[in-house]
């Protein structure tokens, strides 16, 4: 009878040292993992000024193309309104 909690005096102070160890051995991975999320978050900044200097650049691209379109539309617009109006012009003097 004095056997059975014996073992269990024993089992659970294994136990409470499996975890102990346990738990710095988790405590030294997290330290690890924080360091290197650090050096990535570092990296990403560093990423994430080269994407905005692109997108600056891209925006500016897609301004200047907007208004060479403009242009050249408002160009086709004034030659084939000219011929519209004249074949308008045209038309009421016929009538």
């Amino acid at each position: 009878m004095d056997v059975l909690p014996i073992i269990l005096y024993v089992l659970g102070a294994v136990l409470l040292v499996a975890l102990i160890v346990l738990t710095i051995k988790v405590i030294y991975t997290v330290e690890r993992v924080n360091v290197l999320l650090d050096g990535v978050e570092r990296k990403m900044k560093t990423v994430d000024k080269i994407f905005g200097a692109v997108d600056n650049m891209a925006d500016s691209f897609a301004a200047l193309s907007d208004k060479v379109v403009d242009g050249i539309a408002g160009l086709i617009n004034k030659v084939f309104g000219r011929r519209k109006k004249r074949n308008r012009d045209l038309e009421m003097e016929e009538d």
